[in-house]
């Protein structure tokens, strides 16, 4: 335990150019897209500050310098606020302390694990998380810290998991099964998009890691795979076996927020839990729902 190195850091790969949201993500980065009134990526940078995790790195493309705006101070505006009496607290959660918030251009397309591959000179020798922002994990505690409390207990490498049904899991990738501790499953293998019949379990990876170093290494030389790009499932699977290697199933809910129709879920089932517009929009569902 006195060696384990704490999590201090996470990657954020923020690098895509939203196609399926088209032409809403034309000039604006998906990852700003609201919902209800908070940007999706404030949702995963929240998630990271409530695990402690202390340095934001933001692997980013052409096009999407607000997302580094988005977390910047805007004097005009709280000028603006202040000047007419106007509550400056809910931009809070949009402030970094100078330096804890640093973006890498992922210059090419080339996959997740490039991406994350991004990063390692800021990564350095420390173990760190990462948060795919797509994912929208919600639960008390949040995904990340569930995970660290988890990689204090066993160390080495996690991945969140939760079960679905066993006829969607060619949708994901998959894990296969050790000896299972409450929320804890060893992982012996990792499988990708795996045909039903042949998938080993029915947990699926769901967008939060925590990762020893060593896997730039191994994406230092890996080369290309499922659709041509650089996955990071592939580097996992090599570690597995070298590195304890534990996924931790998620007590929380998940929303795909890279599809529509999950992104409207999220909205959807995110604005009926607040206490301020929930019972009015239950209203409005029911009234839709009645024409």
């Amino acid at each position: 335990m006195s060696d384990r190195k704490p999590i201090r850091k996470a990657v954020f790969p923020v690098a895509g150019l939203g196609t399926r949201f088209l032409p809403a993500t034309k000039a604006i980065p998906k990852e700003l897209l609201p919902i209800v009134d908070r940007p999706l990526i404030q949702y995963a940078v929240d998630e990271a500050r409530e695990a402690g995790i202390e340095q934001m790195i933001f692997v980013t493309g052409r096009g999407k310098t607000a997302l580094v705006e988005n977390f910047d101070i805007a004097y005009e505006l709280e000028a603006t606020m202040s000047a007419r009496g106007k509550d400056l607290s809910v931009l809070e959660p949009t402030r970094f302390t100078p330096g804890n918030l640093i973006t890498v251009r992922q210059q090419e397309p080339m996959g997740l694990g490039h991406a994350i591959w991004c990063a390692r000179a800021i990564v350095g020798d420390e173990p760190f998380a990462i948060l795919l922002p797509d994912e929208l994990m919600v639960g008390q505690p949040g995904c990340i810290k569930q995970m660290v409390e988890a990689y204090n207990e066993v160390g080495g490498n996690l991945v969140s998991v939760l079960e679905v049904p066993q006829e969607e899991v060619s949708s994901y990738g998959v894990i296969a099964p050790g000896a299972v501790d409450g929320a804890l499953t060893e992982v012996k293998g990792l499988v990708e998009k795996p045909k039903v019949a042949d998938a080993p379990s029915n947990k699926i990876v769901s967008g939060r890691y925590i990762l020893q170093p060593e896997v730039m290494r191994i994406l230092e030389t890996q080369g290309k795979g499922a659709g041509g790009e650089i996955q990071l499932t592939d580097a996992m699977a090599q570690m597995i076996g070298q590195q304890p290697f534990h996924a931790v199933t998620f007590a929380g809910r998940r929303f795909d927020c890279g599809s529509k129709t999950g992104f409207v879920e999220a909205t959807l089932a995110l604005a009926l839990e607040r206490p301020d517009m929930g019972p009015e929009v239950r209203q409005i569902a029911e009234r839709l729902l009645a024409q």
